[in-house]
């Protein structure tokens, strides 16, 4: 690690940059091939920047953290249901978010799981007649120190307009940026001895670089803040955009977020999460699978088959949509749907016919806008709302929604199939799989499959086992020696989501070491809250991580 400790104004060359004054940062060399990624990005005054941000909140994140566990334990151990928050400012009947700016007012379409270290993807994202992209650190990224600089050097460059084939900046999609959520954070900075929280690493360059540039073609800086578990957690957000404005000279609410709503707690504070954001506020976005799997520890709350059973028709999903369209629209704020990940088969027409019919749902439900991935939809999303002719549905407050707190909770009927079983471990496996790649989404059977995804497989595999489930049909209880045979089964048949029938011998040692670390997430004695921060902490990880690097 390079560390850069108290110089003398221009003593100091690093990268061919004079230093100015940096106490206590230490920054990871540069990986083979991101010398001028890292050259660029982390000058010494954009370190000082991420540094002053994370004195500023590094102890208020802690205590944040520290309050998410407190507030889980205290359900847990009293055996009590979540229930709407008491917050009297945000009830007040009056108030409602800023207008949203000139670019926002039409958030019909974006791309979702936009990783913008996959340069090629992200290029041709750029080039889509869409709203929006989901320029995404988080679920559909992994946060390799390759891929973290490549991907926050590729937003550097189409922010200054340094890729070649692209029009002015305000021509294109708006970048809705998207941070890594509170559960990450970044080995390879540290400041003061401590590794900085990841969102603050990558909001903190994001704004220093890109703010001047986007603001000027009206283009940002624009968010989405992921997972979100509280009221609470949205005020803090809402002082780190205050504290980036005053620091840089950016007049405050010129800061824009989209929170997702992707845990059930957060969905009995959506009112105040809007409150606490409301001048840097687009409003609320619905995040199926996150959300669906936040449904994690007592027997009570188990999900059934999510392929066959689990989908925004069921009452307690559908329920919270309408509590976004309600209470965003209530409030001025867009309510946006989420992402159809599934993948255009040319012979499989059914595919087409499933997603629209799934946000045609969503469009009738009263949402402003949602996401697909398959930039192949892109014409026929726009195609679909082109029938309706209007650019928000802001004005649509949905008085009709009444939405109680046993509405949210009700879990779907239905049970566990060994299909959807077996479903679960082959998605979970990969999804580790890819990590190991530095690879943060795959294609598997027709759909793109990130963390989100990878989150409900995995927490279902872990609900069944820990609550003893039992298959439909046959009536076995789904057991470890069960699960570790399916387990076994997947990796011996190969598959690896890549080309068909690879079977290269590192390719299924990477599906092995996979499999093994899949299996100890899945039978441990305690749910390990994030399996990002999981596999993220993992010495497996880190080390591949090291490898990727060099």
């Amino acid at each position: 690690m390079f560390l850069l400790q108290k110089h003398k104004l221009g003593n100091l060359k690093w990268h061919g940059v004079s230093a100015v004054e940096v106490l206590g940062v230490e920054v990871e060399e540069a990986p083979q091939g991101m010398e001028e990624a890292l050259a660029v990005l982390l000058t010494p005054a954009a370190l000082q920047f991420v540094a002053d941000l994370t004195r500023q909140f590094n102890s208020r994140v802690d205590h944040m953290l520290n309050e998410r566990v407190r507030r889980k334990v205290e359900l847990d151990v009293t055996g009590s249901v979540p229930n709407f928050l008491n917050h009297p400012q945000s009830q007040a009947p009056e108030w409602r978010v800023d207008p949203a700016p000139r670019r926002l007012r039409d958030r019909r379409l974006d791309l979702g799981d936009v990783s913008p270290a996959n340069t090629d993807h992200f290029l041709a994202a750029l080039k889509c007649d869409v709203n929006g992209i989901q320029t995404d650190f988080d679920d559909g990224h992994c946060p390799t120190w390759p891929a973290q600089l490549r991907g926050l050097h590729n937003v550097y460059r189409v922010v200054h307009g340094l890729l070649p084939g692209l029009g002015d900046l305000g021509g294109l999609p708006v970048l809705m940026l998207r941070p890594r959520a509170w559960n990450m954070v970044e080995h390879n900075l540290l400041v003061d001895g401590r590794e900085v929280p990841g969102p603050l690493f990558d909001f903190g360059l994001l704004m220093f670089h890109c703010a001047g540039r986007l603001i000027q073609a009206e283009s940002g800086p624009f968010f989405y803040l992921s997972k979100l578990e509280g009221a609470n957690e949205a005020h803090l957000w809402d002082d780190i955009f205050c504290w980036a404005q005053d620091q840089l000279n950016i007049p405050r609410g010129t800061i824009k977020a989209c929170v997702l709503i992707e845990n059930i707690l957060a969905s009995f504070e959506m009112e105040a999460i809007l409150y606490e954001l409301r001048h840097h506020s687009v409003g609320l976005n619905c995040g199926i699978w996150d959300y669906s799997a936040s449904f994690r520890h007592r027997g009570g709350f188990v999900l059934p088959d999510r392929n066959k059973y689990v989908n925004m028709q069921r009452h307690f999903l559908r329920s919270y949509m309408d509590l976004v369209v309600h209470t965003c629209h209530r409030r001025g704020a867009h309510a946006t749907g989420g992402m159809a990940a599934s993948i255009l088969d040319p012979k499989d027409t059914n595919t087409l016919t499933q997603v629209t019919a799934g946000k045609l749902r969503e469009v009738v439900a009263g949402v402003d806008g949602f996401m697909v991935y398959d930039l192949r939809l892109v014409p026929v999303m726009l195609k679909l709302y082109g029938k309706f002719g209007f650019i928000n549905q802001i004005d649509r407050v949905r008085e009709d929604v009444r939405v109680t707190p046993a509405d949210l909770l009700q879990m779907p009927a239905g049970g566990v199939t060994l299909e959807g079983l077996k479903h679960n471990v082959a998605v979970g496996v990969l999804f580790v799989a890819a990590w190991l790649r530095g690879e943060g989404h795959y294609i598997y059977k027709a759909a793109v499959e990130d963390s989100a995804t990878a989150e409900i497989s995995r927490s279902q595999v872990w609900q069944w086992l820990r609550h003893r489930a039992t298959l439909e049909g046959s009536g076995e209880v789904i057991t470890r020696r069960l699960v570790q045979s399916l387990i076994k089964e997947f990796v011996d048949s190969g598959i690896t989501g890549t080309a068909a029938g690879e079977r290269e011998a590192a390719v299924r040692e990477q599906l092995s070491v996979a499999a093994q670390i899949f299996e100890e997430v899945v039978t441990k004695r305690e749910f390990p809250e994030f399996l990002t921060t999981y596999l993220n902490q993992d010495h497996t990880f880190r080390a591949c991580q090291k490898r990727l690097s060099c």
